[in-house]
């Protein structure tokens, strides 16, 4: 991952927590209303992607054990992972593209509902993505996936015969990188160096220009499956480096009205939430994830993205998680079978920021930004809840960032993660005894692996106990060691 120069290492400490009373009467375990949902406090747990279903996409007992484990600690909210609107193979992420996993979303809201007693709430945060490949072996590239072009035989250094392809093909790979790179396309040179990726303004290919006609359907069906299984909302991703998001992004330079201006580029996320909340009760909330600003070059920055935040607050959002980063554009070339990740450049080390860091440190760098957009959401008139998230690991942060009407709704994903009953040791005066996250990004290191996740802090711990779930190497435990809270003991 991208590490800023200065790479100045932060050590988190937090030696000052409220007392029960104290947590009481604050802020941040204080009631909100989103939509039509209440909340019991102000805390909120962003989705993660923990790799726990299968290659199905099912809600598999792992899936089950994994957000019972965060429910024990009664967040105010849980968002459940990133969860594919498509029937199509995607390892093992969770799916919502037909009513078969009904059942198995069904028992994991029941889960979730009955480990917090009621007290979390539930959303599922729904997704679509573009096709991406592995970078390939050069030379099988070369040999079997390029396809030839007349200009490939002209551009050689001694031109071919453009009738023999096998005499091309053993050309090509007899260059050097530099020769080859002046030979292929653009678009050819990256499938090679980094893998085929889909982009929504590959509007040359069929299913690609379609989307506008497409994904509305697709989202307000995974929706209305949402709300047939219980769950309390749905969260629409528009963020990072996913198909919603690329339309959103100054990049998409799409002529056919879906891009190019900031109206154009507005237009398909704006009929997905109409197609949602038509298919969807009034009492069904639906909200989305979007960026404060993508951190690439000539992307959507602070300043659009708070006018993106008025329009989709307009539109009649219930609540908007703002997050930052994470795009393919900057992202680092993979080894030859990896494929390429999104939070390898410096925009997914602002998504992810770790310990090492610049002066400006790890912590608290979607502050401003996630302010700036709720600013101008009340000087519009706009009280639509907004949450913030992005390395939140204690009380008084948190506290004071409310107090400040920097946002509405703190997330803790990363500090859930290390400790998932940080919410209420917290509420019962026991925060010394929380786990704070180190910030280290170990959990990132087994994401970008498809590996399931788990947290350094505790993976090992204890590892000889009888029953306890492991990872398919045996290596480390799946959950966080459980705790009960002094009056269950």
């Amino acid at each position: 991952m991208w590490k800023p120069q200065e790479r100045i290492k932060y050590t988190v400490v937090e030696d000052q927590w409220p007392t029960a009373k104290e947590a009481e009467d604050s802020q941040l375990f204080s009631p909100i209303q989103v939509g039509p949902m209440k909340l019991d406090s102000r805390t909120w747990v962003p989705a993660m992607v923990p790799w726990r279903s299968n290659e199905n996409g099912d809600v598999t007992e792992d899936v089950l054990a994994w957000y019972e484990r965060f429910a024990r600690g009664k967040p105010g909210l849980i968002v459940v992972e990133a969860t594919g609107i498509r029937d199509i193979p995607s390892g093992p992420l969770l799916r919502i593209s037909s009513d078969k996993y009904l059942a198995g979303l069904t028992s994991l809201v029941d889960t979730i509902k009955r480990a917090s007693k009621g007290e979390t709430r539930v959303l599922i945060q729904i997704i679509d993505f573009l096709q991406i490949r592995r970078r390939p072996d050069p030379t099988k590239y070369l040999d079997r996936h390029l396809t030839i072009r007349p200009e490939h035989y002209t551009a050689l250094p001694s031109p071919l015969d453009a009738k023999n392809e096998s005499a091309l093909r053993s050309a090509l790979k007899a260059l050097s990188l530099e020769q080859l790179e002046s030979v292929l396309s653009a678009k050819e040179w990256e499938d090679l160096q980094y893998g085929y990726r889909e982009r929504i303004t590959d509007t040359h290919l069929s299913h690609i220009a379609r989307l506008p006609e497409l994904l509305p359907q697709l989202f307000s069906a995974a929706a209305r499956r949402a709300e047939i299984a219980g769950f309390d909302g749905v969260e629409l991703h528009y963020a990072h480096a996913y198909t919603m998001a690329s339309y959103l992004s100054a990049t998409n330079t799409r002529k056919d009205g879906y891009g190019n201006t900031l109206k154009g580029r507005l237009r398909l996320p704006l009929e997905v939430y109409q197609a949602v909340r038509k298919s969807c009760s009034k009492n069904f909330v639906v909200g989305c994830r979007f960026l404060s600003d993508e951190i690439i070059n000539h992307g959507t920055r602070v300043h659009e993205a708070c006018l993106i935040a008025k329009a989709l607050a307009d539109a009649g959002m219930d609540f908007l998680s703002v997050s930052r980063g994470g795009k393919f554009d900057d992202a680092k070339q993979p080894r030859v079978g990896g494929a390429v990740y999104p939070y390898t450049g410096r925009s997914g080390y602002e998504c992810m920021p770790s310990y090492i860091s610049d002066a400006q440190g790890p912590f608290g760098r979607n502050v401003e930004p996630v302010s700036l957009i709720r600013e101008l959401l009340h000087q519009n008139g706009l009280n639509t809840p907004v949450v913030l998230a992005g390395g939140q690991y204690g009380f008084y942060q948190a506290e004071s960032l409310l107090k400040q009407n920097k946002a509405d709704i703190v997330g803790f994903a990363r500090q859930a993660l290390a400790d998932p009953d940080w919410f209420q040791k917290v509420k019962l005066g026991l925060g010394n005894q929380v786990r704070l996250c180190k910030y280290t990004n170990y959990c990132e290191g087994l994401d970008q692996k498809h590996k399931q996740v788990t947290c350094e802090l505790w993976d090992r711990e204890n590892l000889e106990q009888p029953g306890i779930d492991k990872s398919h190497d045996g290596k480390r435990r799946l959950l966080a060691p459980m705790w009960l809270p002094p009056v269950n003991r």
